[in-house]
């Protein structure tokens, strides 16, 4: 099982944000865009797990908790590593500090059942494409400029979810395998 953990997106961000990807798209079919209802913010990817170590993993990020809901207000858009040779196009997150420590607790979680820690530091985003090879088409530019600093809407959420992904031809494929509250009602 291909697994991560995540923090589910609101409709409205979602909905704003799948209306820059189609007129982005429309300009740029080749790119590798994400699907909107794929959109979410990866806590920790867990990778390739069997499915004898589920209840583990559940268990252990059963266990994670913070003192209070997470805030999320997703604005900017930007690339990984940068503009010049983009692999990834993002749109950004400004997050209450305690999405950085949830991200934490989860990874030292899995750590503790042997799946390796994330060698990157913890950077919110929305992946929006994957730029192969990493060129941004030139059409593209005026339109990302225009929309850079715009502001995509925010959420409040006091719940996470362990996501299997199925690679397919289509693209990937997310089932939500189990919600988990980490703070008090929202």
């Amino acid at each position: 099982m291909r697994l991560f953990v995540a923090l589910e997106i609101s409709s409205t961000v979602r909905e704003n944000l799948a209306e820059l990807l189609k007129s982005l798209r429309s300009m740029s079919p080749q790119i590798r865009w994400a699907r909107p209802e794929n959109l979410h913010v990866t806590l920790k990817f867990i990778g390739e797990a069997p499915e004898t170590k589920l209840a583990a993993i559940r268990g252990a990020l059963a266990a994670v908790r913070s003192e209070q809901p997470v805030t999320l207000d997703f604005r900017r858009l930007g690339f990984f590593p940068n503009e010049k040779h983009p692999r990834v196009f993002w749109a950004g997150i400004d997050a209450s500090p305690n999405l950085k420590t949830l991200a934490a607790d989860i990874e030292a979680a899995a750590e503790k059942l042997g799946i390796p820690a994330e060698k990157r530091p913890f950077s919110p985003h929305l992946t929006l494409a994957r730029l192969e090879p990493p060129r941004l088409p030139e059409k593209l530019r005026l339109p990302i400029q225009e929309n850079a600093v715009r502001d995509f809407g925010s959420l409040r959420t006091n719940r996470f979810h362990l996501i299997e992904s199925k690679l397919k031809p289509s693209g990937a494929e997310y089932t939500t395998l189990e919600s988990f509250p980490f703070a008090a009602e929202v």
